[in-house]
Order: structure tokens, then C-alpha cells, then sequence
């Protein structure tokens, strides 16, 4: 069924006509006043799966199960098929709710990821939105409503902005389809049944009149679109500048820049130093330049070129931090050894133990003192009215430091 009503199609019709029970809700009944048929009104789905039983077991054969867009797609077919043979069953689907929606909003969407929380838990939602997909249609119930969806984007302060569609009664007299800002969303109230499709934007993040000192806001970074997290997050950074030892007026080179954040970080606490942010991705070549442009600093020059073959023409270095070595890890440490200032310091962000093992093993055959720091971090998370913790990616910091 539709928001108007059933399908016009005539088996749909040939099958209504043929109804001996018609189950559903109280809303799809209502569109059936006349009909002869006996009515099961939905309210407890396992009551209603063993009146449905029963009715068969009575010697009903002609049962019409009533269910709005698809039965197949996020709907009441998935929960008869755990129930009943396929063979006892036949599926009628009308437009489906999300495809209703796109084609309003005018969008393709072959390449939308499609969600549903409707007795579901929120966190479905959270792993799309941080690796920034670019459409995402949301089924909704008032647990999980536009107003929870919009708490969840704002608590998770993405680097990427999505606009937010709310499409109710879809297909209905009463349908309505609008766009809101997050605030305006965060107290939406409805009644009505909606899809909520949050598409994302191309638009740089807007920065606070005022930045802190140190620890700047993952989200005013302006970041890979498809893979929006993919920085060093906010409370890495900051240990990492901790490690580094820092004092003006230094060389420092960030092998692995990605989007610059940890240049810029160091660049605003360092206005007589020189950072040298290398990135061999042509793109993050380009949001480093942006993100220098965004924040204003001036003393950071950029190298496109892959390491350690980008660092040769550059000023050997008092500070050196790695960030990827894009599986060159023991050759870029040679490199950076030949040329590191004594009693200069290294951080390297690591990923895995075999990267951890390799490094401590590297610094024990050179004599270079080294210190190891596990960090798991977790953010707090606020869901409808509730608090959870929403995990970083666990890294492990290593601080080496050349003999003097």
C-alpha cells in the first residue's frame, strides 16, 4: 500500500477481493469500511503472527497482509518469512517509501545507504555518518525520530555537513517534504510517518570567532570527503605535541601531513618556526593548503611527494613527526635518522603491533632511547536521553629521541 491507498494494479485488486482476513494496521484498514472480510489490527507482532496461525489452522486460505511501500525492503515480509514457508506467501509491493522520498528531493539514489532504526538501535547510524556516505535514508519511529538523528549529528561534530530532508506521509494528501537546519531539527516534532534522507554537503566548515590555543575542533578542519575521518583527531594531537618536545623557533617536519592538522597545530604555537607538512595524495596536497589558507598561518610549506624521497631537498630537521609511512616504515626511519639534529625527538602514530614491534626493535638496534603510549579514548555521546561512549580508533605514540 501506499500513502493514498492500495495499489491500482489489477491482481492487487483481483487479491483484496479475494480476502477472507484482512490484517494490518488501523491506518490501512481504514481504507477497507466496506469490505466483508474479517480484521486483524496489528498491535502485538507475536499475538498477531499466532492469531494469523490459528485463522489458517480455522481453515482460512485467503489471508491479505496489509504493509505501506515494500514488505520486502525494511518491512513485515522479512518477519512472515521467519514464520511461514515461501510458498504459502506472495508479496505485493507498491513504492517503497525511500524511493518515494529521492524522487522527490530530485536524487539519484543508486548509491544511497539506506537505514532503518524503526525498533532499532541508533548506533546504526553512527558508522555511515563518520565515513561520511553521501546519502543516507533513514527509517524513523517516534523513539528514534529526526529529532534524535539531528542530537547524534551534532554530538559527533562531523568534518562534513549533511543537509537534512525530512519527508512525511509520503505518497498522502498530508504529505510534506522539508529541509531543516540542525537546530530546527534537534526540537522537530511530528506525529506523521516520515523518512529522514541526509544528504551531504561540499561546504567548508564555519570556524568559531575565537580558536583555542591548542586543540583544535576536528570539524573545522576541512577533510577527504569520502573519508571524512581520516586525520589525526583532537586529543591525539594534542599528545603528540606533548611528545614533541616543542620550542620556537625549530625545523619540523610532519611526514604523512594528510590534512594538516598536526602542522597547523604546531605552526599556531610556533609562529618562528618552519614546519614542513609532506603528503604524497594530490588531494590532501590540496586540503592542506585550504586548512592553511582557513586558519591563516604562514609557516608551513607544503610538499607534495612521497617520503622519504620528498624530504631530500629540505632543512634537516630538530623534530620529526610520522603519521603514515605508507609501508615504508624502517626506510623512512633510516632517512630521518641520517638527518635529525642530535637529541632531536621523533612521533610516530601507529597503527598496528607489527609497525610497534618494528619501530621498538629499530630504536633498540640504533641506541635511541624510545617511550611507547597506548591511547584508547573514547568521546561521550549523547543519544536521545541517554550518554554513551563512542570509541577512537585505539593508536599507539612512540617517542624516539637521538643520542645527543
Amino acid at each position: 500500500m501506499g500513502g493514498d491507498g492500495p495499489s491500482p494494479l489489477p491482481e492487487v485488486k483481483q487479491v483484496l477481493a479475494q480476502a477472507q482476513i484482512l490484517c494490518g494496521a488501523e491506518r490501512h484498514l481504514a481504507h477497507f469500511p466496506e469490505h466483508p472480510a474479517r480484521r486483524l489490527v496489528w498491535g502485538h507482532l507475536d499475538l498477531d503472527i499466532a492469531a494469523i496461525k490459528d485463522s489458517i489452522a480455522q481453515g482460512y486460505e485467503h489471508l491479505v497482509v496489509l504493509a505501506s511501500g515494500d514488505p520486502l525492503f525494511f518491512g513485515i515480509g522479512r518477519l512472515l518469512l521467519c514464520h511461514f514457508p515461501a510458498d504459502m506467501l506472495r508479496f505485493y509491493p507498491h513504492l517503497s517509501a525511500v524511493q518515494l522520498a529521492f524522487s522527490r528531493l530530485k536524487l539519484p539514489w543508486q548509491d544511497a545507504r539506506v537505514i532503518s532504526l524503526h525498533g532499532r538501535a541508533c548506533e546504526n547510524l553512527l558508522q555511515p555518518l563518520k565515513q561520511g556516505v553521501e546519502k543516507i535514508a533513514i527509517f524513523t519511529d517516534p523513539q528514534h525520530s529526526v529529532a534524535e538523528i539531528a542530537q547524534v549529528l551534532q554530538g559527533l561534530a562531523l568534518p562534513v555537513h549533511y543537509r537534512i530532508w525530512v519527508c512525511e506521509n509520503l505518497g498522502s494528501p498530508q504529505e510534506n517534504v522539508q529541509c531543516l537546519d540542525i537546530e530546527t531539527a534537534r526540537h522537530y516534532q511530528t506525529p506523521g510517518l516520515n523518512v529522514v534522507v541526509l544528504v551531504r554537503e561540499s561546504v567548508s566548515p564555519v570556524l568559531p570567532p575565537s580558536l583555542p590555543l591548542v586543540g583544535l575542533a576536528d570539524h573545522w578542519f576541512e577533510s577527504f570527503p569520502d573519508q571524512p575521518g581520516l586525520m589525526t583527531k583532537k586529543e591525539i594531537r594534542v599528545l603528540v605535541l606533548s611528545l614533541l618536545h616543542l620550542q620556537d623557533g625549530q625545523v619540523i617536519w610532519d611526514v604523512g601531513a594528510g590534512t594538516g592538522s598536526v602542522s597547523i597545530e604546531i605552526a599556531r604555537l610556533l609562529p618562528h618556526s618552519t614546519i614542513y607538512a609532506i603528503e604524497k595524495n594530490s588531494l590532501g596536497v590540496q586540503l592542506i593548503r585550504r586548512n592553511l589558507a582557513r586558519f591563516q598561518v604562514n609557516n608551513v610549506a607544503v610538499m607534495s611527494g612521497a617520503a622519504p624521497q620528498a624530504l631530500a631537498t629540505l632543512p634537516n630537521p630538530q623534530r620529526v613527526f610520522i603519521g603514515g609511512s605508507s609501508g615504508e616504515l624502517l626506510v623512512l626511519l633510516d632517512a630521518v635518522a641520517a638527518r635529525l639534529s642530535p637529541g632531536g625527538v621523533v612521533v610516530l602514530a601507529l597503527a598496528t603491533q607489527e609497525h610497534l614491534a618494528q619501530t621498538l626493535q629499530w630504536s633498540q638496534q640504533q641506541s635511541w632511547q624510545y617511550q611507547a603510549l597506548d591511547v584508547r579514548l573514547a568521546r561521550s555521546l549523547a543519544i536521545g536521553e541517554l550518554t554513551r561512549w563512542q570509541p577512537l580508533n585505539p593508536v599507539t605514540l612512540v617517542q624516539l629521541t637521538k643520542p645527543a
